[in-house]
């Protein structure tokens, strides 16, 4: 596909960005909310196996549903996303790359999930969900954005509920958040029967205290975690360390 075809994909302040992943694209609009890092760490922390189906639960463009589908052989991934205008960049970056018969995407409500999608119907499940509490750090003006960083329209307890609900048993529970809330996550997950079982600290610096977390939890698994080794972002000099540069498919 030339760059014309492309461009016929894009919505004005949109822009296409690569994934460096099988030649995958996406749709981004820098007015509202762009993926981040935590987004291709979740990537690289989740697994999906052969003949598994995976759902992420506020997909925004669709960046999880996306890397997930260039690294794993599952069966097929949905993404479930409240705004429009972003569930609607994810429906268009989906058809950019050919994957109409791999990726779903649906607007709604993540406190829907299971009505929307079904009881026990996913083996595993993706979150990168808003890490502040109501009005909690800096309000911002961009309402997407404040949406995607705040628990304005779903809380974590939501998360969990409907996680529960939609996951098969000893189905794979994913998440990506802030170390802040990590002793809250954890009771919560359990109380959920998304019983914790691995958790990743990810350091910006060796020398710095960990700015994100992630864990796996299984639905109805016994008590029992691994707390794999830290996660290092940056060298002294400020590049990428070299299983960072691994995750985003750099040499």
């Amino acid at each position: 596909m030339n760059r014309t075809d492309q461009e016929q994909y894009l919505k004005a302040g949109e822009r296409l960005d690569d994934l460096q992943l099988r030649g995958y694209q996406i749709i981004q609009n820098p007015g509202r909310f762009c993926f981040g890092m935590d987004a291709v760490l979740l990537s690289a922390f989740a697994k999906v196996r052969r003949g598994e189906r995976a759902l992420d639960l506020g997909c925004g463009n669709g960046i999880l549903p996306l890397l997930l589908a260039a690294k794993y052989p599952g069966e097929h991934y949905a993404g479930l996303e409240i705004q429009e205008e972003s569930a609607g960049m994810a429906v268009r970056s989906v058809k950019l790359n050919g994957l109409e018969e791999k990726i779903d995407i649906v607007t709604g409500d993540i406190k829907e999930a299971a009505s929307i999608f079904g009881a026990a119907s996913f083996e595993v499940i993706t979150t990168n969900p808003p890490y502040m509490i109501g009005s909690h750090g800096l309000k911002n003006e961009n309402k997407a954005l404040y949406i995607a960083r705040h628990e304005a329209l779903c809380t974590i307890d939501d998360i969990l509920r409907e996680s529960a609900k939609v996951l098969k048993s000893k189905g794979r529970f994913y998440m990506v958040h802030r170390p802040f809330r990590l002793p809250e996550l954890l009771a919560k997950m359990s109380a959920a029967k998304l019983e914790p079982k691995r958790m990743r600290l990810v350091y910006p610096y060796v020398d710095k205290e960990p700015n994100m977390v992630l864990i796996e939890g299984l639905k109805g698994g016994n008590p029992r975690m691994e707390v794999e080794p830290p996660l290092i972002v940056y060298e002294k000099d400020g590049t990428y360390t070299q299983e960072l540069r691994a995750m985003y498919g750099m040499k």
